[in-house]
């Protein structure tokens, strides 16, 4: 049998493992919401985030679509999601091992404030969501590690600070809104009306009166703003409000109700498809 280093060894784990996930919410970064997974065949639905998503792979691949461009990325890669960016992900080949953060912008906004000694008055964001920079991935990786290991506090601390500094410093900007268009602010009109009526059965007709458009413009005009059906939006919508119960205390199955699901298997089955985790698991995490 010919012979690997440990880092090729590394790449072929993911095959010989189950499905796993430890999910965790670490007190030390305002509560930050922390997951590392291993996935075999495990498809993301697509959705998106209140908070940043940030995270990179230690093993195996993995392929996105973000933007609606189609990406593989694997171990050196970084994911860097703006809140409210829609994408999805998928196992290439034999799967991948990842640990992911999902910091609020306050958190964020508050360590670029030390880091720079100044106030920052736009809204952090990164112009790449997938990208090559293997030591900021490999300190990440490490920084994460830690806080899962339980290491000291000043130790744990200091090592995600430093990384989350590093990471808008290397590839932060700030978000540039795009030029307004009639079409866009009727996609833009659109989702809102689904953000505060996601409880409700809504139909593609009332749909299309509030836009102004066509059912068939609405949808199109919709899958071209935000690479998304305006009924796959709502459904993550949906989930992102069921998210904010759970992490309340609510029950799952008062949760399904309220964010209008037609019971609790149907509930579970979208929450698991957009986040990897049963609603269960989500709450006691």
């Amino acid at each position: 049998m010919q012979n690997v280093s440990q880092e090729q060894a590394a790449d072929f784990m993911p095959l010989a493992r189950a499905e796993k996930t430890r999910f965790w919410r670490d007190g030390r970064f305002h509560s930050m919401e922390c997951l590392t997974a291993t996935f075999l065949t495990h498809e993301f639905a697509p959705h998106a985030h209140d908070t940043l998503s940030i995270g990179a792979i230690e093993s195996g691949s993995q392929i996105a679509t973000i933007r609606g461009a189609r990406e593989s990325s694997g171990p050196g890669d970084l994911y860097l999601i703006n809140p409210g960016e829609i994408h999805d992900g998928a196992p290439a080949g034999g799967g991948y091992r990842y640990r992911m953060i999902y910091p609020d912008m306050a958190l964020f906004r508050e360590i670029l404030e030390e880091v720079t000694g100044r106030s920052f008055h736009g809204t952090p964001a990164f112009g790449r969501q997938i990208l090559h920079d293997q030591p900021l991935a490999d300190a990440f990786l490490k920084a994460h590690r830690m806080l899962e290991e339980g290491a000291g506090a000043l130790e744990t601390g200091q090592g995600m600070y430093m990384v989350l500094a590093a990471m808008f410093q290397r590839h932060g900007s700030s978000i540039i809104v795009p030029v307004d268009t009639a079409e866009r602010s009727a996609v833009r009109r659109t989702r809102d009306y689904l953000m505060e009526n996601f409880a409700s059965d809504i139909g593609l007709e009332e749909l299309a009166a509030v836009a102004g458009l066509s059912r068939a413009h609405l949808i199109r005009a919709f899958r071209k703003e935000f690479h998304i059906t305006p009924h796959a939006f709502l459904t993550d919508i949906r989930i992102r409000k069921a998210r904010r119960m759970l992490r309340s205390g609510a029950p799952p199955a008062e949760v399904a109700l309220e964010c209008g699901f037609a019971d609790q298997p149907h509930f579970t089955r979208h929450f698991k498809a957009r986040t990897g985790l049963t609603p269960g698991q989500y709450r006691a995490g």
